[in-house]
Formats: structure tokens, sequence, C-alpha cells
């Protein structure tokens, strides 16, 4: 199925972000308000179980979208991907009025289209 593979992409496209935003790289612009350019401490290890998170999601895409077959994750898949299309609805509202050029520019298209593929695999699945 196109869209679990498409929101896979994009996913983790957003995760590697995020990996580089733990480790301390200065790209903080593209993430959480651009409020920083260097997350602080405690914000990488946030960052770092959100990278959790995003992964266990794409897992949870492609299982729903017949790409992988994960014998325990079948029975929630649909609902998980429904959940993580409304949470990246909502992502996409905020990233729209962020006060960072680079993440409205960047990310909140990148979310909607991400939205818009767990949308479809799950309804589609």
């Amino acid at each position: 199925m196109i869209s679990a593979w498409m929101g896979s992409i994009g996913l983790f496209a957003v995760s590697i972000l995020y990996v580089l935003l733990a480790l301390g790289l200065p790209y903080g612009e593209f993430a959480m308000g651009g409020k920083y350019i260097r997350l602080p401490k405690q914000m990488r290890i946030a960052t770092a179980l959100s990278i959790l998170i995003q992964w266990t999601a794409i897992l949870f895409l492609l299982q729903m979208g017949n790409i992988i077959s994960v014998d325990f994750l079948a029975p929630m898949a649909k609902g998980v991907c429904y959940f993580f299309a409304v949470y990246l609805f909502f992502n996409t509202i905020m990233n729209a009025f962020s006060r960072s050029k680079k993440e409205k520019m960047i990310m909140t298209p990148l979310s909607l289209i991400t939205a818009i593929c767990f949308l479809l695999t799950a309804l589609n699945g």
C-alpha cells in the first residue's frame, strides 16, 4: 500500500531529525516552535523517547499496510493508525502556528502528508 510506504518514509525522516536533535545538533529551528537552536539536555531525553514512539508508529503503519506481518501488532494496528492520524493532524495545526519559519515551511506539510497517509492506511487496510 503506497500510503503506508509514504507515511513510513515521512515519519522516518522526522525521526532522523529528532535523532540529530537528541544528539545536540543545531536543528532546533525545525521543531518545538523553533525556541532552541540546540535542545537543552532534558528536552534531548524527551526527544529520544519520542523517536521510539515514532518508530513504533512506523511499525504499526507498515503492519496496517500489509508490508510487514507481526501477529501481536495486528489487532491494534487500525486503532493506532487512527490515533496517529488524529495526532498528526493536530501537530500540523501546531506547526502552522509556529514562530519558526523553517518549522512552518517544512514540518507543516510533512506532518499533514504523514497524517493523511496514516488515515488512508487505516481506512483501506
